[in-house]
């Protein structure tokens, strides 16, 4: 038996060893990367060290992470200047799609120039964010209409979308939608997918939007410019939703929920303290989903404990963040994209 000794000491220590090297930020530095007059709320880190992005004024463009150089182009509907506030990609092709009307979705094509690939007109059309779940299959949401929110899917990579018929989706509140602030009210894990919407409520399904149930929260929605703003899941169980109102930025009741049991149920978390509205939360890899960082144009907030708790980190203002590992991210907002190394 003493034989044995060794080996479980050496265990204790290698598993003590890497609890003591979990990362607590206490600080961020922030180093602009990119200056440009534009309005910047939808990015996506691509494989090759690149960050793409969209913009207003019809703007998009290509970062490099490495030389921190970058290309921005323009495009152009007819004479329309689209306003892009969602993005996506997969291993083939960068997305970006308009809100307001028409809604416009392009890809990038074979001819070097992005391709129109999605067309929808109609006053109330206004679509908020998108996402994949893989390579061929992609999902879009959008403020309601004729009932039901606007969900758009593709099966092919891209090359086409149908929109959801509002017989496969569930009635809508009146009014319902969600907020283009951040591209972040999808989350995809696996087969599954959660929507969160301006009424606090997510929209979930486990069949690449096969069939779709509502779940409600407790995110204070009693007025049109509150709900969730931003969605995250860590896996498929621990998953997170921020809210609030950017017209009261102060208020913080109410406005940050968790869950453990894949979406099913959400608890608040924080109600009444610090941080208040954000429009864009993320789970901090390689953490066990215990850590978040929560940003908009209040600033940048940090928990280390489920959202129990949170530090400000910075007063400075932006509206959407993307992970490049465990402590470097990369965030966009008014005029500018920054680096974002938290220590």
């Amino acid at each position: 038996m003493t034989r044995f000794i060794p080996v479980l000491l050496l265990i204790l220590i290698v598993s003590c060893s890497n609890k003591e090297t979990s990362k607590v930020f206490t600080a961020v530095d922030i180093k602009t990367v990119l200056s440009d007059s534009l309005s910047i709320r939808a990015i996506e880190i691509m494989d090759g060290g690149s960050l793409a992005f969209a913009a207003n004024k019809g703007a998009f463009g290509l970062l490099d992470l490495n030389t921190e150089i970058a290309r921005v182009n323009t495009q152009q509907h007819d004479s329309l200047v689209p306003e892009f506030r969602a993005v996506a990609h997969t291993n083939t092709d960068f997305f970006m799609l308009s809100a307001g009307n028409p809604a416009l979705l392009y890809k990038t094509g074979d001819s070097g120039s992005m391709e129109l690939v999605y067309k929808e007109e109609n006053e109330k059309v206004f679509y908020d964010a998108l996402t994949f779940w893989n390579n061929m299959e992609g999902i879009a949401v959008g403020d309601s209409m004729e009932g039901c929110l606007s969900i758009i899917i593709t099966r092919d990579g891209g090359e086409s979308w149908e929109k959801l018929p509002c017989s496969s989706l569930p009635k809508s509140e009146e009014g319902e939608g969600a907020f283009a602030a951040s591209n972040t009210n999808i989350k995809t894990v696996g087969d599954k997918a959660w929507i969160a919407t301006t009424k606090g409520n997510v929209y979930y399904t486990e069949d690449k939007g096969a069939s779709w149930e509502i779940i409600t929260t407790p995110i204070r929605s009693e007025k049109s410019t509150q709900g969730i703003y931003s969605i995250d899941f860590y896996d498929e169980n621990v998953g997170f939703v921020f809210g609030g109102d950017y017209t009261d930025p102060e208020g913080n009741l109410d406005n940050k929920a968790i869950t453990t049991d894949g979406g099913k149920t959400w608890n608040l978390v924080a109600s009444g303290k610090l941080p208040d509205y954000r429009s864009c939360v993320q789970f901090v890899p390689n953490s066990d989903g215990n850590s978040l960082i929560a940003l908009g144009f209040k600033g940048i907030a940090y928990s280390y404990d489920s959202g129990q708790s949170w530090q400000q980190l910075s007063n400075e203002s932006f509206f959407t963040l993307r992970f490049l590992n465990d402590s470097v991210a990369y965030a966009a907002g008014t005029n500018r994209i920054a680096k974002l190394t938290f220590k």
